[in-house]
């Protein structure tokens, strides 16, 4: 490890302890039992004590006055979103207010058709049950419901390997298929679903993926969105290359060589100082905000790291 990156590492540690117990796990190799230490941190200082400091009595977030108030809307304050940052901050998955919001989101989303949604007398909506269905599955809700929602995603993949929120779309969305991909890998650690099943979709995905380089048009080459290629953190609903690089990390997929580009889009935004800086925010209310925008991010930098560690260090094959 090069002086600079022991360096940055200390700039992680130096952070919040969502930070901190992800660094010490992924980058820094520290004992199970340091590591634990400092995720318990999560849920009592910080940016994930200040989230579950503003939960209202009855499980959510932003909740006014009316009984589905605070659900999905508003963004990026209402439940679902913060449940989201919640998980993305590792906060312990038997956390009692996490546990007591899941079982808000499901009762007052489920739809008839096993899928979510938070609009009244509406139909599913894909990338919104992909995203509920990762908060239950993380925080191990104990619901036969919840295969309800695995049944509905599993029967609405696409034939080219992803998902849509559009019901017409012929092709998949990448928005779609990121969090939809994340529910499902989330519903498998969870030892509560289909596994064969949710791997087999997992690979589907993941292949659509692959087929578009991360963010390239499979018919013209061209890159589908400029959004694409900012790195955001938190990215709400919306897919970028590092979040879907994180993803692959994630699961220990085998290198891929439709990957490289991806990869050195990574090296080329990583800074003098050795550190990837926070390119964009997604405009809207946030509860407060984590880090300023076009300096260094710790979040980034987390995600940067060790998407190169698992790619320097990884096999190579097909995933």
């Amino acid at each position: 490890m090069t002086t600079s990156t022991d360096k940055t590492i200390q700039w992680l540690l130096d952070g919040d302890p969502a930070i901190r117990w992800q660094t010490l796990r992924d980058l820094a190799g520290a004992s199970a039992r340091t590591v634990a230490a400092e995720r318990r941190r999560v849920a009592q200082t910080g940016w994930g004590a200040r989230l579950l400091a503003e939960q209202s009595t009855d499980g959510r977030w932003s909740a006014g006055r009316a009984r589905d108030a605070g659900l999905y809307t508003p963004k990026w304050t209402s439940t679902t979103y913060t449940m989201l940052l919640l998980r993305d901050f590792g906060l312990s998955p038997t956390n009692s207010q996490a546990r007591t919001a899941c079982r808000v989101l499901l009762d007052r989303g489920l739809q008839a058709d096993g899928g979510i949604n938070y609009k009244p007398d509406s139909r599913s909506e894909r990338c919104i049950t992909g995203m509920v269905l990762s908060i239950l599955s993380y925080f191990q809700l104990d619901d036969d419901r919840v295969g309800n929602i695995e049944k509905y995603l599993r029967n609405t993949q696409m034939s080219d390997g992803g998902w849509n929120c559009r019901r017409v779309a012929t092709h998949s969305s990448m928005n779609t298929t990121i969090s939809v991909l994340e529910g499902i890998h989330l519903r498998e650690l969870s030892r509560r679903g289909d596994t064969r099943a949710l791997r087999v979709a997992q690979a589907k995905a993941r292949e659509f993926l692959l087929v578009h380089g991360l963010f390239r048009s499979h018919r013209t080459g061209a890159i589908i969105k400029s959004e694409f290629m900012r790195f955001v953190f938190p990215p709400r609903w919306h897919y970028d290359t590092l979040r879907a690089l994180d993803h692959f990390q994630s699961v220990q997929a085998p290198r891929d060589e439709r990957l490289c580009e991806s990869i050195d889009l990574v090296n080329s935004r990583r800074g003098s100082d050795g550190r990837w800086s926070l390119e964009y925010a997604y405009s809207g209310k946030t509860h407060f905000n984590l880090e300023p925008l076009r300096a260094p991010s710790r979040w980034n930098t987390l995600r940067a790291l060790r998407v190169l560690k698992w790619w320097n260090e990884g096999p190579t094959g097909h995933s």
